[in-house]
């Protein structure tokens, strides 16, 4: 990576990180873009330059989802399947904490600020829609099938299925107070029962 690419990379960062701060402790609609601009010593063109809606300045992390989701395919063993190599990344970015993980502490609050804001949820929905949409293309790929076949959309549906279900099951015992350590021991053995139940259901279609 290049010096330019570094610097692009370390500003966008430092914009994120800037707004998450206020958008936690102000909450989301009460922060304004020439907010976090000031904030971050840059301009509010220069934050838009990098995250063109406002709600993406929370939802940071959407492309590298997609990066590791992409190289996981792409880049797996030989006689492995795209939904095993998804089973894999998944459970290893929760073994280790990984902030795409989505569970660790002081995630209560970035889960707050998203339920707290309409704008927010409505995004969170748009993205978990374009993923989807990543996964079937990805799928579709792997298996030389044309993209809008059946077959790699329903893949990538029941993925996205899977995983929010556990997701959702691990937000609510930790917000009813469970132990986190518990919570993630035991989500890591659900999510990898539901990718195991994906990839059957997949066989027998």
């Amino acid at each position: 990576m290049g010096l330019r690419e570094r610097k692009k990379r370390q500003t966008r960062s430092l914009i994120s990180d800037v707004a998450s701060g206020l958008f936690m402790q102000r909450g989301f609609d009460n922060v304004t873009v020439a907010e976090v601009a000031e904030a971050a010593g840059v301009s509010t063109k220069t934050v838009f330059n990098y995250f063109p809606r406002k709600e993406d300045l929370f939802l940071d992390r959407y492309p590298e989802a997609v990066e590791l989701v992409t190289r996981a395919v792409r880049e797996r063993a030989e006689g492995e399947s795209p939904l095993a190599a998804l089973r894999r990344l998944f459970l290893r970015m929760l073994r280790e904490g990984h902030p795409l993980g989505g569970i660790g502490p002081g995630y209560q609050v970035f889960w707050q600020v998203i339920l707290d804001s309409p704008a927010l949820r409505a995004r969170t929905r748009e993205l978990v829609e374009e993923f989807e949409g990543v996964l079937a293309g990805l799928f579709a790929e792997a298996a030389g099938t044309d993209p809008a076949d059946p077959a790699p959309r329903l893949a990538a549906a029941l993925v996205v299925a899977a995983y929010r279900a556990v997701y959702v099951t691990s937000i609510d015992r930790i917000r009813a107070g469970d132990p986190m350590q518990d919570v993630i021991a035991d989500r890591v053995a659900l999510l990898d029962r539901a990718m195991a139940a994906v990839e059957r259901a997949v066989d027998a279609f």
